[in-house]
């Protein structure tokens, strides 16, 4: 509950502006991170690299994204969020150019290190736990879980339209009489030039800055806490890393001879299925309990990607992977939450991005192992390996905070 004299009560006019802001932001990036998704492989391939450079660069990309977002949480409350956000939109920028131009391994390699490029389903880039953070100060209790349902519908919505823009290439290949390489390298400038697109909004959150809200500041009473479950969060996160979307588009080509359109297709029916259990995430949660709604609507969705991973058809294979888009990211608005209200208010930046790093950490090595998995022949590893992991975070996390009480402040 709040109290009558918590700064969070006396929000501005602004924080609607500020929530509409990000969440235009957050679209944006997540339509270019759902094409970028699936058209990487096929982009490198193109380029003449194997399967298991593609696992590397994507190991890389990751590496570089978790040790940014590291460094928001140890030193970030030194500079405004505004900033911050425009330096990642900027950086964003960089890195669809430096993509579209480049085409040996190592100047590739700086680039993803560096730069915001994103392989995976989830946002995992340096602007996470700065927009989380600032999310979670225009609101508080049960409007808070809403809105980062709004958050995490508007990018899983927004990625599953990019994941169906993701056929463009191929089409204007077809049309036009363009390579489909250069057709590939036009969407890395597209990319740069929403990151472009995304720093002129941001522009306007400094007009908007809440001077009643108390500033960033380091991890303090909340420590021992953020630690547990960002070690806990790591396990998911490695786990995720194996079948990041990109290498997930790899395995559909390889094991079933999917098409770069029909991945396309697949990747945007997928997102639109977790679109829809993100919306209803906040419905489930005021009925049965954030940390209720994590576990229990993940681990049927591990279980699925198990089975879809011994599936022998195509079709069986989809439709377990379908069942598993509509439970499996369920948790990520109520995570979000759940890591808000159990920290002050300001600790949230620090607690957003310690709890992010670890997860980006721990994805960062597994795409390379599940590239050299699919390189070995043994296509169905990385899946099976990556179903059992959850289930094993969940059943941990259940019972390391089942008796844990969260601060809706």
């Amino acid at each position: 509950m709040l109290t009558s004299g918590s700064s969070v009560t006396h929000k501005s006019l602004p924080s609607a502006s500020v929530a509409r802001t990000i969440l235009i932001g957050r679209a944006l990036r997540a339509f270019a991170d759902g094409y970028v998704a699936v058209l990487l492989p096929a982009y490198l391939l193109a380029l003449g690299f194997g399967q298991f450079e593609v696992g590397v660069l994507g190991t890389i990309t990751l590496t570089g994204s978790a040790l940014a977002t590291l460094a928001v949480g140890w030193i970030g409350h030194r500079w405004p969020q505004h900033r911050l956000l425009l330096a990642a939109a900027l950086l964003m920028t960089a890195t669809g150019a430096g993509f579209a131009s480049l085409a040996s391994f190592w100047p590739l390699a700086i680039v993803a290190f560096v730069g915001t490029l994103n392989p995976s389903s989830g946002d995992v880039s340096v602007f996470l736990p700065l927009e989380q953070a600032r999310l979670a100060s225009t609101a508080s209790g049960e409007a808070r879980t809403s809105l980062f349902a709004r958050y995490t519908v508007t990018g899983s919505l927004c990625a599953a339209f990019g994941a169906l823009a993701s056929g463009i290439p191929a089409w204007a290949a077809v049309q036009t009489g363009v390579t489909l390489l250069n057709a590939l390298r036009a969407m890395f400038v597209l990319y740069g030039c929403i990151g472009a697109v995304v720093w002129l909004f941001y522009r306007g959150l400094a007009d908007s800055d809440d001077e009643s809200a108390p500033p960033p500041a380091p991890l303090g009473p909340s420590r021992r806490t953020v630690f547990k479950l960002a070690a806990l969060f790591s396990v998911d996160a490695f786990a995720g890393g194996l079948v990041v979307n990109s290498l997930l588009a790899l395995w559909l080509f390889d094991r079933f001879g999917m098409s770069l359109a029909g991945a396309g297709a697949f990747f945007f029916w997928a997102g639109l299925l977790t679109t829809a259990s993100q919306w209803a995430a906040p419905w489930v949660a005021r009925r049965f309990g954030l940390l209720n709604t994590m576990v229990f609507t993940h681990i049927p969705a591990n279980i699925c990607l198990i089975l879809a991973a011994l599936a022998s058809h195509l079709e069986i294979s989809l439709a377990f992977l379908f069942v598993r888009s509509a439970l499996s990211q369920m948790d990520v608005p109520t995570r979000t939450a759940y890591v808000m209200a159990v920290v002050t208010p300001a600790e949230r930046a620090a607690a957003a991005s310690y709890t992010a790093v670890p997860r980006s950490l721990a994805s960062a090595a597994s795409p390379s192992l599940g590239g050299a998995m699919l390189a070995a022949g043994m296509l169905s590893a990385p899946l099976i390996l990556c179903g059992s992991l959850k289930i094993a975070y969940d059943l941990a996390l259940f019972v390391a905070f089942r008796r844990h009480k969260g601060h809706e402040s």
